[in-house]
């Protein structure tokens, strides 16, 4: 590897008290050991000399493979799917970030392609992952680049599509309740030794390492747009992708790049929202119980501190947004060539929700291709044989 590209990851910092630093290895999976308590889990994140951050690293052209960017990465030893490099497309009034178009369609592989070089550098026989959707489908893919075995958590009422997407990488896939899916999980770490890629904590914490890798989106805007977006809307579950995109644009502002960041907005279902909740109480995380929603991808009832930091350093807020206003932004997306998952949606829903106007250009993160929904495949289309039955059947306005 050239060495520009060589990792300048230096240690592990505390989200919980930043005067608590840890080595870089082994990653702290389960948050930081000294401010955590039974009822709040803190994180850690990854600290960098920036001070060494090669000149001209953001005058080249975003593209797939985020090794591009591996000196604000922690070390990649996992091989690359081509992950990165996504369009920014104007849509629907804002810019659109599409993630969809990343290895298996969804912006996990950014976070997966670290996670996994994670577990090779640690030896691990293979990963563990708690998913019933784009994470399990990614982290498998990746886990099988690699050589290593996967095993996804998912559980029952996971669309059979995404079941057999998984599948399609070799991982083992089971079924399990969803109040013994972090728990099973934890088992298999402590029991097989297997890496683990999804939350093992009472709030959630996840892997340290994983939104490093969603910093990569905010470098490729930056580097779309010549500047720093005025405003951010990303759907948001664990608030990983929220906070990664957060800290690149703080790491772009720290080195002298960018000038400003955008204010960060999470964008979760009406029928939970935890870090709706927490921001609006004060608290550093908040659990919440989730009524029925579509938006499977990010109906979480753990928050995590990450959203609440995301949120409240860069001035932003949450928004709670309904299945039915999800609905309406998937299909106006989808009218305009981009076929966004629910979930994936949530950004543009939030948006066109919170109704601000911002002095610059504002970006809805499209976290997923609509491919993984609920009930895909199910429905029936209409039959013909003549002309007049295709003019019976046009869609109004055509």
């Amino acid at each position: 590897m050239h060495q520009d590209h060589v990792s300048l990851a230096t240690g592990q910092r505390s989200l919980g008290d930043p005067a608590i630093a840890y080595p870089l290895r082994p990653p702290l999976t389960r948050g930081c050991p000294r401010t955590s308590t039974g009822r709040i889990a803190y994180p850690v994140e990854v600290d960098y000399a920036y001070d060494r951050v090669p000149a001209g690293l953001f005058d080249q052209p975003p593209g797939p493979d985020i090794a591009r960017w591996a000196p604000l990465l922690p070390p990649l030893s996992a091989p690359t799917l081509g992950e990165g490099g996504t369009p920014l497309l104007e849509a629907c009034g804002v810019l659109v970030k599409d993630e969809s178009r990343n290895p298996t369609w969804s912006h996990k592989d950014r976070l997966n392609r670290v996670t996994v070089s994670a577990a090779l550098a640690e030896g691990a026989p293979g990963v563990v992952v708690a998913s019933s959707g784009n994470h399990g489908a990614s982290a498998a893919a990746y886990a099988a680049r690699a050589g290593l075995p996967a095993i996804v958590l998912a559980s029952a009422g996971s669309p059979p599509a995404v079941q057999s997407f998984v599948r399609a990488y070799g991982a083992a896939v089971f079924s399990v309740p969803a109040e013994r899916r972090w728990p099973l999980m934890t088992e298999i770490v402590d029991r097989l030794g297997y890496h683990p890629v999804s939350n093992q904590t009472v709030t959630h914490t996840g892997h340290p390492y994983g939104p490093e890798g969603y910093k990569t989106i905010a470098y490729e805007l930056f580097v779309q747009l010549g500047r720093a977006p005025a405003a951010v809307f990303a759907p948001t579950g664990y608030a990983e992708l929220l906070y990664g995109v957060w800290k690149g644009f703080t790491e772009l502002r720290r080195l002298g790049v960018a000038g400003t960041a955008p204010r960060m907005f999470s964008c979760e279902p009406a029928a939970g929202g935890p870090h709706a909740r927490a921001v609006a109480s004060g608290a550093p995380a908040a659990i919440v119980e989730v009524g029925p929603t579509d938006a499977y991808g990010i109906a979480c009832p753990a928050g995590g501190h990450r959203g609440v930091r995301a949120v409240t350093d860069s001035g932003g807020g949450t928004v709670l947004v309904t299945d039915e206003e999800l609905r309406a932004a998937q299909r106006d997306l989808g009218r305009e060539g981009l076929w966004q998952e629910l979930s994936g949606a949530a950004g543009l829903a939030g948006y066109r929700k919170l109704g601000a106007v911002f002095d610059g250009p504002v970006v809805c993160v499209g976290t997923s291709s609509g491919f993984k929904d609920v009930g895909v495949g199910s429905a029936d289309i209409a039959v013909a044989t003549t002309f007049d039955e295709v003019a019976a059947n046009l869609p109004a306005g055509s």
